[in-house]
């Protein structure tokens, strides 16, 4: 099945639904107060799905592997400010723990996107139009 579009792309999928889940948990009566903090996780976890929309919708198949390393860059720096949270007391154990799993899954999936890109031989729809 060919993805015609980012939103299709499970990994964007979900990206957008841990986006959600972030926005929810620095809605909570202390985090919410912590404003570097709250900027700064909601920042990383929108560009995961946002430099995964850009590099799909850049057409060429290494520069959505460059973006998908930015975007799995953006997925570790987010765990990481989970941590700061959680030691800071703003979420519970249970709730950093299901963030970070979520995280993590996501981090390997994007992993699998760009060995699959690597090894296949699509060049992405650019190419296609300049020939």
């Amino acid at each position: 099945m060919k993805i015609e579009q980012f939103e299709n792309l499970d990994i964007w999928q979900e990206a957008r639904e841990l986006c959600k889940t972030i926005r929810v948990i620095t809605e909570k009566e202390n985090f919410s107060k912590n404003f570097n903090l709250k900027n700064q996780i909601l920042s990383s976890c929108g560009s995961i799905m946002d430099n995964i929309a850009e590099g799909f919708e850049r057409g060429g198949n290494k520069e959505f592997i460059q973006f998908l390393y930015v975007a799995k860059g953006s997925c570790g720096e987010t765990r990481s400010q989970l941590y700061r949270a959680y030691d800071f007391g703003y979420i519970s154990d249970s709730e950093t723990k299901e963030i970070i799993e979520k995280t993590v899954i996501l981090s390997k999936k994007i992993s699998s996107l760009i060995n699959y890109l690597k090894s296949s031989g699509y060049r992405g729809s650019k190419y296609k139009a300049e020939k």
